[in-house]
């Protein structure tokens, strides 16, 4: 695991550590930790939303056939054979 160090005014410092306190977190770094794991999952969820919307403004979806959904399905068995035999 790296390390970091983070240079903080004192005021700054306090509060940090009266939120971990406040949180339950034993040392601020677990709460930081936690901070960062948030932001993370964040951005995650606003990528995944701007991905939906784009999907949602490309236009008018079509039904897809059975056809369509056997050969997706045929698709995936392939490609799970062949990385099973990497």
């Amino acid at each position: 695991m790296a390390t970091v160090n983070v240079s903080l005014p004192d005021p700054m410092k306090e509060f940090v550590e009266s939120q971990a306190r406040k949180e339950g977190f034993v040392t601020v770094s677990e709460y930081l930790h936690s901070l960062i794991r948030e932001a993370q999952k964040r951005e995650a969820r606003q990528a995944l939303e701007s991905k939906l919307a784009e999907g949602l403004e490309s236009g008018p979806s079509a039904p897809m056939t059975s056809e369509e959904w056997d050969d997706i399905g045929r698709e995936g068995i392939e490609l799970a054979a062949r990385r099973r035999g990497r």
